[in-house]
């Protein structure tokens, strides 16, 4: 395989390594998912998920590094929303790997 070949694989992994250690967290992966339904304030998240403010403005802050999140500035208030709609479809596809794996774990027990 050619270096230059080489060298964008492995940058990929190193990107694809770095989006996983964003949604590592599971006040992030709640986050995203209340941002299925379009953009909210820090402080619609917080209420919904009930979590203490800083803890979420720092959440938000790690998926916005990612270029997870997008903010939008409006008054005084900043409104987040989803950067791609395809991490929806990650986080479905994630869910249905760990639901199988219930389901033959639950069948292996039962």
């Amino acid at each position: 395989m050619p270096k230059n070949q080489t060298q964008q694989r492995k940058k990929l992994t190193e990107l694809k390594s770095e989006l996983f250690k964003a949604l590592s967290n599971p006040v992030r992966i709640r986050i995203l998912d209340e941002l299925r339904t379009g953009e909210k304030t820090v402080s619609e998240i917080r209420d919904k998920l009930e979590i203490e403010l800083p803890n979420v403005s720092q959440q938000l802050t790690v998926l916005k590094t990612n270029n997870l999140v997008f903010a939008r500035k409006q008054g005084v208030n900043i409104y987040y929303s989803c950067s791609n709609p395809k991490l929806f479809k990650l986080l479905d596809v994630a869910k249905e790997i760990f639901q199988a794996q219930l389901s033959d774990l639950q069948e292996a027990l039962g």
